[in-house]
This record gives structure tokens, C-alpha cells and sequence, in this order.
């Protein structure tokens, strides 16, 4: 299994140390329920835009929200991982648990890495669950075409000159999520509005209250 090695637990005679503030109290201190926005997709799908924009409406809210972005973590706490599956899925694990301590903050928590396989994104779901915390997963959705036009790093055509080897979409697969809390298509949507879809996924959920 990708990662098997790299997650074990190494440290012993450690124990988890509960505090005495409730997640309850946290929340109702908030005034809203902490959450992972957990959004996968393509380069070039929109992630990123879009998460950005989530974040602003939810602040110009009042809402307690914080956004994690792939190449921002890739600068500091993960700047010892390359882009091989094994290093992917570390990568994928580690923000899985940063994201669920945001979480249990009571923070909107929303992420943006391309997450390409379907077991990395499973097992952050599963932490997530295991520690009774919503995670949605949002499909950023838009055709290598369209993000090839777009394009914004240039990487697809460096991709495509071979310059980048193991590159998501080009020459190492993507596996789209087969049931996401939400199903963006951002070829059809405007930013505007696939934030709309994800504030009425959010109210849905009764995350934006506490």
C-alpha cells in the first residue's frame, strides 16, 4: 500500500491528551460547526479559484474560515515530498489530519490539492470520520481540454514537452470521486456561482450555524 511505511507510528509512550474545552463549546463560541471543504481536481480545474472566493464570502460573513492550498504546503510543512504516488499520498495524509485539527477548531477548513486517487482521499474522509467531523468532498470538475487552455502555470505544456514526468492527467492517472458532496463543473459554472452551490451545501449541512 502507497504510504504504509512513511504513516507509521514511530513514537512511543505517547498518549492523546484531552483538554477540558469542548468541541460543543468551541462551536457554540463560533457560532457555527467546524467542517473540511476537502476540493480535488484536475490542474487548471478551478480549485484554487475557487476556494479563494469561498474563503472571502464566508469571512465577509462573519464565518471562521481557512484555506490550504497545494503548492502553499508544498513551501513549508510538506517541502520534503515529491510528486512519486507514495509521496503524493503522504502528502494527501498529512493535510488530512491538519485539516481535521482546523476542523475540530471549529474552522471551515477548505483545501485545495489535486488529490488524484481515490484510497488517499478515502482515508482523509476516514479520519475525518473517525473523529466525528464532516467532510465534504467537492469534485472540481472541468475537461483536460478546457484546463489545458487555461493552463495558468504552464505546466500542462511542460507536461507535454516532457519536462514533467508523473504529471496528473498527462501521463499519471486521475480518479475522479464516485459520490463528492458536490459536483462542480467550472467549464459550465461561474466562480459565483459554484460558490453559491457550496455556501447552500454548507447551510444544508447546518455548518454555518452552530
Amino acid at each position: 500500500m502507497r504510504g504504509t511505511s512513511m504513516a507509521e507510528q514511530k513514537a512511543t509512550n505517547i498518549h492523546w491528551h484531552e483538554g477540558n474545552v469542548t468541541r460543543e463549546e468551541r462551536q457554540k463560541n463560533l457560532g457555527q460547526r467546524g467542517a473540511t471543504i476537502w476540493m480535488t481536481g484536475l490542474s487548471g480545474s478551478g480549485k484554487s479559484t475557487v476556494a479563494v472566493a469561498l474563503e472571502q464570502v464566508l469571512l465577509q460573513r462573519g464565518k471562521h474560515a481557512y484555506r490550504l492550498d497545494g503548492d502553499n504546503i508544498r513551501h513549508g510543512l510538506n517541502k520534503n515530498l515529491g510528486f512519486s504516488a507514495e509521496d503524493r499520498t503522504e502528502n494527501i495524509r498529512r493535510i488530512g489530519e491538519v485539516a481535521k485539527l482546523f476542523a475540530d477548531a471549529g474552522m471551515l477548513t477548505i483545501t485545495s490539492f489535486i488529490s488524484p486517487y481515490v484510497a488517499d482521499r478515502d482515508l482523509v474522509r476516514k479520519i475525518h470520520d473517525e473523529a466525528k467531523l464532516p467532510f465534504l468532498e467537492v469534485f472540481v470538475d472541468c475537461p483536460i481540454e478546457e484546463a489545458e487552455k487555461r493552463d495558468p502555470k504552464g505546466l500542462y505544456k511542460k507536461a507535454r514537452a516532457g519536462q514533467i514526468k508523473g504529471f496528473t492527467g498527462i501521463d499519471d492517472p486521475y480518479e475522479p470521486p464516485k459520490k463528492p458532496e458536490l459536483h462542480l463543473r467550472t467549464d459550465q459554472l461561474s466562480v459565483a456561482e459554484s460558490v453559491q452551490k457550496l455556501l447552500d451545501l454548507l447551510e444544508a449541512r447546518g455548518l454555518l450555524r452552530a
